[in-house]
């Protein structure tokens, strides 16, 4: 049985640690993938990220609101095939309503407080991944987190 404690500890450490992360989305079968700086909220039922309507990122997610997101510990170093660990969080991805953006601005700021001007830009999007589970794994293993 899985410490489900334990693995939340260690997902929430690693999303503390990080800064960027990797979207992934798709569109008409085609997958596509962007790195964006990430923020964890609300116990770790949501990931965070800004970008602009005008991006394909953007577009894929109006059409098809499942995504995943990687978060991983790598270095580039040899030792990373003992060490290294990767996260991908499965969710449903929004553009932030105007009555949560406040709140969860500030979250997002706190983490990334030089992008600030590019949250704030009129043509940019708070928005929000809704996790739904959490994947984790090293080179040998793989534990799953299911979020309620």
């Amino acid at each position: 049985m899985e410490n489900t404690e334990e693995l939340s500890e260690l997902v929430k450490r690693l999303l503390a640690s990080q800064r960027f992360a990797v979207i992934a989305t798709q569109s008409k079968g085609q997958p596509y993938s962007n790195l964006v700086a990430v923020a964890e909220a609300d116990n770790l039922r949501s990931l965070l990220f800004v970008t602009s309507r005008g991006t394909k990122k953007y577009s894929n997610t109006i059409t098809n609101k499942k995504v995943a997101v990687l978060v991983d510990s790598r270095t580039n170093q040899a030792s990373d095939l003992n060490r290294a660990i990767a996260i991908t969080a499965l969710g449903i991805i929004e553009e932030v309503a105007a009555d949560n953006k406040d709140y969860l601005s500030g979250i997002y700021l706190s983490k990334h407080p030089q992008l600030e001007d590019f949250l704030h830009k009129p043509s940019n999007a708070l928005m929000r991944v809704a996790v739904t589970d959490y994947i984790v794994a090293s080179f040998e293993s793989v534990r799953h987190l299911r979020i309620s």
